[in-house]
This record gives C-alpha cells, sequence and structure tokens, in this order.
C-alpha cells in the first residue's frame, strides 16, 4: 500500500483548483436508472469511490463512460437487464445503497445488499427503508439483501416525516419519488448544497421539485424523465480542508472555484482564530493573518452548521493554535480515531466521548501515522505541514477515496508531499 511523505515547515503560496464534490457525484450517478436517455454529469471528481459506482452501475446494465480524463462521465441506462446490486460491490461503499430508490421507482422492484460497516460508527439505512416504505413499497430483508417491491410497479406519494435530518435518506427519497403517483412531501429534509445539485439536476430531466435548500422538499411526480447535462457542484469539503493548509503552513492560497456560501459557518470559525477568507472572482484566498492562530470552540452539525467532515482537519489546526479549544462530534460516534495519531505528533488531546480537548502546542513534531478513514488521512498530512521533521501516513487508499490529485494541488504552492507506492 501507498505511504505519503509530508515534510514540513514550507508556507503555501499559490492556487488550488477545487474539484466537483464526491458526495454530490455519487448521488447524481444513481439519477440515471431514472431514466433511458442519457444522463452526462461535467465537472466529475476523478476518485476510487467514482469508479466503484460506475462499476455498480455498469454492474445493472448502465453504460458508463468516462471522458475528457474523467472529468465527464456519460451515462445511459437504456438497457438495465439486472435489478439487482451485490454485496461484493455495495459493501465497498456506502452510498451505493442509493440505487435502491431509482430501481424501485423506474421498475417496480429492486434487491440490494445492505451496505457494510462502517469506521466512524453507525450509518444505519433504516430511515431510506421507511421513506421508501411509506411510498408503498414492500421490504423483506433477508440475508444481508432489501427485496423491494412496489404494488402494482409504482410507488405512491407519500408525507416522509425524517426524526433527524439525513442526508442519505434524503436524497433516495427524492431520487424515488420523482416518478411516484402524485405528490411526496419530505419533511425534516436534510438541506446540503449536494441535496440543492441532486435537485437541480433532477428537474434539468424533468422532475417537479420545489423547496430544496429547505426543511421540506415537495415532489409532484411524473411518468417519465429525459436526459441532461449537468456540472457537479463544487465540493465544499475538499475546499474547507485546502482552506486548512495555509491556515496550518502560513502563506496565502487561492481556491479556484471556491464559493463562500457552501462554508460560510466553516469560514466564520476560521476568522474567529484569526484567518482571513475572503470572495474574489475566481475563488476564495486564504491567509494566516499573524503568528499562531487562535484556539476556537467547535460543534458538527448539520448543513448550515459547521460539517462534520471538517471536524478532524479543524482538529489538526486546533492542535498548535494559542489556547485550548473544545471540538464536539454530534454527527457521527468513533469520528476522533485521529486524535491518538496526532497525539504521537506531539499534539496535546484529551478525548472523553462526544468531546475533545485540545492544547494548543509550540510545535508539533513529525512521526509515522496510520490513516483509519478518509478524513483522519487528510488532517495528518495537514499536521505534517507544520510539523518538524518528517510525516508518514500509511494506509492512504482512504485519501484516495475523496482527494484527487492531493499531493500535485498542494506540492504547486510550495508544500513538501510526496507519495511512496508500495508496502505500508
Amino acid at each position: 500500500m501507498d505511504r505519503i511523505v509530508v515534510t514540513g515547515g514550507a508556507e503555501l503560496n499559490g492556487e488550488i483548483p477545487i474539484s466537483g464534490a464526491k458526495n454530490a457525484c455519487l448521488t447524481l450517478m444513481p439519477a440515471t436508472l431514472l431514466c433511458e436517455e442519457p444522463l452526462t454529469l461535467t465537472n466529475a471528481p476523478r476518485l476510487s469511490d467514482i469508479k466503484t459506482m460506475t462499476e455498480l452501475l455498469q454492474s445493472l446494465g448502465a453504460e458508463v463512460t468516462s471522458l475528457n480524463d474523467g472529468s465527464v462521465l456519460a451515462m445511459s441506462s437504456h438497457n438495465i437487464d439486472n435489478l439487482t446490486a451485490d454485496y461484493d460491490i455495495v459493501r465497498k461503499m456506502r452510498a451505493s445503497i442509493l440505487v435502491l430508490g431509482p430501481m424501485l421507482a423506474r421498475y417496480g422492484q429492486a434487491v440490494v445488499s445492505l451496505p457494510g460497516g462502517c469506521a466512524i460508527g453507525a450509518r444505519p439505512v433504516d430511515l431510506h427503508l421507511k421513506a421508501l416504505e411509506a411510498m408503498g413499497a414492500e421490504l423483506d430483508l433477508r440475508d444481508g439483501y432489501v427485496h423491494a417491491k412496489a404494488p402494482g410497479g409504482r410507488l405512491k406519494g407519500a408525507v416522509v416525516e425524517f426524526p433527524f435530518a439525513s442526508v442519505g435518506a434524503t436524497e433516495n427519497a427524492l431520487l424515488a419519488a420523482t416518478l411516484a403517483k402524485g405528490t411526496t412531501v419530505i419533511k425534516n429534509a436534510a438541506r446540503e448544497p449536494e441535496i440543492v445539485d441532486l435537485a437541480q439536476c433532477l428537474r434539468k430531466m424533468g422532475a417537479q421539485i420545489q423547496g430544496e435548500g429547505s426543511e421540506e422538499i415537495a415532489i409532484q411526480g411524473v411518468d417519465r424523465l429525459n436526459g441532461a447535462t449537468h456540472p457537479v457542484v463544487t465540493d465544499r469539503i475538499e475546499l474547507g480542508t485546502y482552506m486548512l493548509a495555509p491556515a496550518i503552513a502560513g502563506g496565502e492560497v487561492e481556491l479556484l472555484g471556491g464559493r463562500m456560501d457552501l462554508v460560510e459557518a466553516f469560514a466564520e470559525k476560521l476568522d474567529a482564530a484569526d484567518i482571513s477568507v475572503t470572495q474574489t472572482a475566481r475563488g476564495l484566498k486564504v491567509k494566516r493573518n499573524n503568528g499562531r492562530v487562535k484556539a476556537v470552540d467547535v460543534v458538527t452539525e448539520p448543513f448550515p452548521g459547521f460539517p462534520t467532515d471538517l471536524q478532524a482537519q479543524m482538529m489538526a489546526l486546533m492542535c498548535t493554535a494559542q489556547g485550548k479549544s473544545v471540538l464536539e462530534e454530534k454527527i457521527f460516534e468513533n469520528r476522533f480515531m485521529h486524535a491518538p495519531e496526532l497525539i504521537r505528533m506531539g499534539a496535546d488531546i484529551d478525548v472523553q466521548g462526544g468531546h475533545a480537548t485540545v492544547t494548543g502546542v509550540e510545535q508539533l513534531k513529525g512521526a509515522p501515522v496510520m490513516a483509519t478513514d478518509l478524513r483522519a488521512s487528510v488532517s495528518l498530512i495537514l499536521a505534517g505541514l507544520a510539523a518538524q521533521g518528517e510525516t508518514v501516513v500509511s494506509r492512504v487508499y482512504h485519501l484516495d477515496r475523496g482527494y484527487e490529485r492531493l499531493e500535485d494541488k498542494l506540492r504547486a504552492c510550495g508544500a513538501k508531499v510526496e507519495r511512496i507506492q508500495g508496502d505500508d
């Protein structure tokens, strides 16, 4: 397995292009199952998770062609010949469950493996299933698979009310409702930009949707959808991650394609830490103002709050901040597994349940560390930028699920980052 070696101490100056959002693209791709005509996605990220979703769609009979060096995905589902999403593919990625709603909506039946476990805690799919049941689906869970049928071959509009805002369940319900008979109202819907992006794409395909970005989405089902071309929204998590790079290492970086509305709560915390974030004609420019950053407290919340997917990276910044900060994780349990690795680098972190107290130190020191999940892996690389000496991050296959050409992007701004292929 590959490793990434970071030599700390170099300031970052220059520009970094931000890719299309992984989480948005993984949600948009199953939309091809809703119609016979082609669906083309532009600004697609080139990541291993996208390859996994491609593999899954192809296993169902969809045609997926990667164009323009992978940044364009041309898809067609005119010849679906398999309605079973197999465990061997689904287990690789939880987003695979998003094929369930579209297949059930268009074909009236589907068999989809339950996803595997997740290193950052329980992420059950029960809300996905309850939403589909509300629309009339008959579900039978056996042998690790969801066997789903729509009586009469078509789902029916319904009121779907979630006990809490679930991004994945909102997406699955939204996809399914586009072809359901009648009106579906999703209450306590998630408000993430990726859901807004999905609704905009589905509307181009002929869906009748109102209210995306709010807590209530109304969908009037239609008899059929058409093809479309749609650009994937900017990846706000990649954007936030690279906003932290000059904050940690020093210097000034412009993040091309960055939008303040995607990271407003996050940018407010950076401002409180004495980091300048300004909108430019081409994106966002980030600069650490004076000396050490200030410690700030963070509570993760659903959008538009502080994203859980930026908590690990923010902890890396707080490790060398002036003062003491408390990070509270309210979305996923077990999401502080990067803390012991940061402690190996000299960080002062005390984890108690869903709270991590970080007392800033003057200097981190390079060390061999191990990535435990996607966001933890990049937090260790960010910490390495500020550390004295060499940091070696192993198990970086996690990183390749969510960050496109990370070493190249950081190196272009002056970072000393190198990937070593082989055993770790």
